[in-house]
């Protein structure tokens, strides 16, 4: 399910450039108590857990403010959430109305919310990344320190990792074993690199359009989970086009 939702605020939404761990202390916030604990301590499934829940960057333009390191919106700002439980998108919608909304330094108020429970119902289907998708691996050097390196689209590394995700979100979330075909990832177009920082850790991701191919269930889980990795930290969120 992918909740869009519309904000307004008396005067322009201003915020840190790298913004993500703002919006999801928002969403955390928002969610009834009993769901957030459950989600910060634990997760689903065994082992690995997954949040199953991701969010879009905000959907609007802004002026970025360089020497200060923060970007301003207009009045009104919106984005995307999406998770696979309906009992996370139900408490999210109810709690936007149950409390007063503080993003950041800024005060808003709902304008809109518009569902839209986006089906699969083939074995391709044709996306948009509406926040970056990172992929990567935690490698070991000669002298025995761990570095991180990211994948792009493209890449049959990139691919491999986001399709072992895929299968091990489906099984914390329905603890049944996914089809064995394997999935494609094809990229339509450039893809633009991102660097963000999130609580002082430096993440790449890509945005771009996507034809994916394979089993139903891991695409919709995709679709409404998010692609790659840390997708509750506000990477992977994604669209049909």
């Amino acid at each position: 399910m992918h909740i869009t939702i519309e904000f307004s605020c008396e005067k322009p939404v201003t915020l840190p450039f790298h913004y993500n761990h703002i919006v999801q202390g928002f969403i955390y916030n928002t969610i009834d108590e009993r769901l957030a604990d459950f989600l910060h301590e634990k997760g689903y499934g065994e082992g690995r857990n997954f949040k199953l829940f991701c969010f879009s960057n905000i959907i609007e333009k802004a002026h970025i403010k360089s020497e200060s390191g923060r970007i301003i919106f207009g009045r009104k700002v919106s984005f995307v959430i999406s998770s696979p439980v309906d009992y996370f998108c139900e408490s999210f919608a109810n709690g936007l109305f149950k409390r007063t909304l503080i993003l950041g330094e800024n005060i808003l108020e709902v304008e809109s919310i518009k569902i839209d429970r986006q089906q699969i119902n083939s074995d391709i289907m044709h996306i948009e990344t509406i926040s970056p998708v990172t992929a990567y691996s935690t490698l070991v050097k000669a002298d025995g320190r761990k570095y991180t390196c990211f994948f792009q689209p493209g890449e049959e590394d990139f691919r491999r990792i986001v399709e072992e995700n895929l299968r091990k979100k489906y099984r914390a979330f329905t603890g049944r074993e996914p089809s064995q075909e394997l999935i494609t990832i094809k990229t339509l177009g450039q893809t633009r690199q991102h660097i963000v920082l999130y609580k002082g850790f430096i993440i790449k991701g890509y945005t771009g359009r996507l034809l994916m191919s394979g089993p139903q269930e891991l695409l919709q889980m995709a679709l409404d989970a998010g692609l790659g990795g840390k997708n509750s930290q506000g990477f992977g969120c994604v669209r049909l086009v």
